[in-house]
């Protein structure tokens, strides 16, 4: 019997077809939504981490929109 959720779709879940696995998936999600399980932190505060993202993230896509061989002007 499987024990942990990678045996479960490994030996289960993998073997449906696409279709059963959207339904599966669907009913999961909405089990979790139903539930009381905090599952995303709501605070409004950001950590360094998620202000190092959004550098990191927007920097990326300057550089793709403004390439250094362009003239901004």
């Amino acid at each position: 019997m499987p024990t942990t959720a990678s045996e479960v779709f490994a030996e289960t879940v993998r073997a449906l077809p696409p279709t059963e696995r959207l339904r599966l998936a669907a009913l999961i999600l909405d089990d979790l939504a139903q539930s009381n399980f905090a599952v995303v932190d709501s605070g409004d505060a950001w950590t360094e981490e998620d202000q190092r993202d959004l550098t990191a993230f927007a920097l990326q896509y300057a550089a793709t929109q403004y390439p250094e061989d362009e003239e901004l002007v």
